[in-house]
């Protein structure tokens, strides 16, 4: 039987820390345009759907989603676990690929690895972030509808809700869970979108690859920071999962 496999996007305009960053432009196109153009490119995803929020500060979302012709699933403001799990229940989705849209780096080819991986051996959940040796920005995560729809029923703190698969991979008990690792420990790069300077970095990237037609890999990029290891000065240096982390100290001191 063919698995229907959706890669559910989240994405809002009120950043606390870049407000309305999904539409920055990035040589020519918005933020969430970079996004959708590299899973477009996955072997395997059947649909893309842009989950955002039912804030009226996100209407724009939904407006460049219909102009566009990209679903477009509004949801809870705040609890983005239940966001995904009825965007892929009114979707159908059997297997499901998280992809936040301010990572405008995603590498296809690493997805559609991640997702062969959960098909094949028939894992709940399947990334590369529990240990991360890729760049921030090139995460991956795929996991089945089951185990999702298990978390938004089990799912108690705020964390849990809020970054949507926590309480699949702190429970490695109850799902078949695998991360896999790259041959080099790359972790210390950060091509994501916090702040400015992540913006900038984007930018002088993509326009080293203007002229290059389909979407340039993460091996590309690298090869690009060698050339010009300047590049790596653009950014400030903030922890890794920076979000989740001040979630969880939230938490700590109730």
């Amino acid at each position: 039987m063919n698995q229907k496999i959706l890669s559910i996007v989240q994405a809002r305009t009120d950043s606390s820390r870049l407000s309305n960053k999904v539409f920055a432009d990035i040589s020519g196109k918005p933020l969430i345009e970079r996004v959708v153009d590299r899973i477009k490119q996955s072997q395997y995803i059947d649909n893309i759907i842009i989950a955002t929020s039912v804030s009226d500060l996100d209407i724009s979302i939904l407006k460049w989603c219909n102009e566009n012709k990209i679903l477009c699933y509004r949801g809870s403001e705040n609890n983005v676990l239940e966001r995904f799990y009825k965007c892929a229940e009114i979707y159908r989705g059997d297997i499901i690929l998280r992809i936040t849209a301010d990572d405008p780096f995603k590498d296809p080819d690493i997805i559609d690895y991640a997702i062969k991986l959960l098909l094949e051996e028939g894992f709940d959940y399947v990334s590369n972030t529990i240990t991360p040796t890729f760049p921030e920005g090139i995460d991956v995560e795929v996991f089945t509808f089951s185990a999702l729809k298990k978390a938004f029923y089990a799912a108690k703190l705020p964390s849990e809700k809020e970054h949507v698969t926590p309480y699949i991979w702190k429970n490695k008990k109850l799902f078949s869970i695998h991360n896999f690792e790259n041959i080099e420990n790359l972790s210390k790069h950060r091509w994501t979108i916090d702040y400015s300077e992540d913006l900038d970095f984007a930018r002088a990237v993509y326009n080293f690859f203007k002229d290059k037609k389909g979407v340039f890999s993460m091996q590309e990029i690298l090869s690009l920071l060698k050339q010009y290891p300047e590049l790596n000065n653009m950014q400030k240096k903030v922890l890794r999962n920076e979000g989740y982390i001040k979630s969880i100290n939230k938490e700590k001191k109730k």
